[in-house]
């Protein structure tokens, strides 16, 4: 999907990644990620949003969304969205949370983070 096609905006010193406002949490996981609070905040959203629409993009009506925000000197990510319909609220929400422990990705997420600054 193009990147104009998703809101990003602030919520108190929270940035809110999502289709479609306001943002829904029907389901959610949340991870800190140690040391992050000076990391793009907008790029880990993305990032995290791309890797979650991949493990859950057969999960009907389901729209992502992404909150980061800094705690001290960490960064807390809180992943989830939206779903139309029933769905397996406990398998999403222990999906998500296995991907945002994945050191893998975490590991990928913030090289790109830290990455040379051109968005929010």
């Amino acid at each position: 999907m193009a990147r104009k096609n998703w809101h990003m905006t602030q919520e108190g010193d929270a940035l809110i990644l999502a289709r479609s406002l306001p943002a829904r949490f029907d389901f959610a996981a949340t991870s800190v990620i140690s040391g992050g609070a000076g990391l793009r905040r907008g790029r880990i959203a993305r990032q995290v949003r791309q890797d979650m629409w991949r493990a859950l993009q057969s999960l009907r009506g389901f729209m992502p969304a992404v909150s980061v925000r800094p705690v001290g000197d960490d960064l807390e990510v809180t992943a989830g969205g939206a779903v139309a319909g029933a769905f397996p609220k406990a398998h999403c929400e222990a999906q998500v949370a296995a991907l945002l422990a994945d050191p893998v990705r975490r590991a990928r997420w913030v090289r790109f983070a830290a990455g040379e600054k051109r968005d929010a």
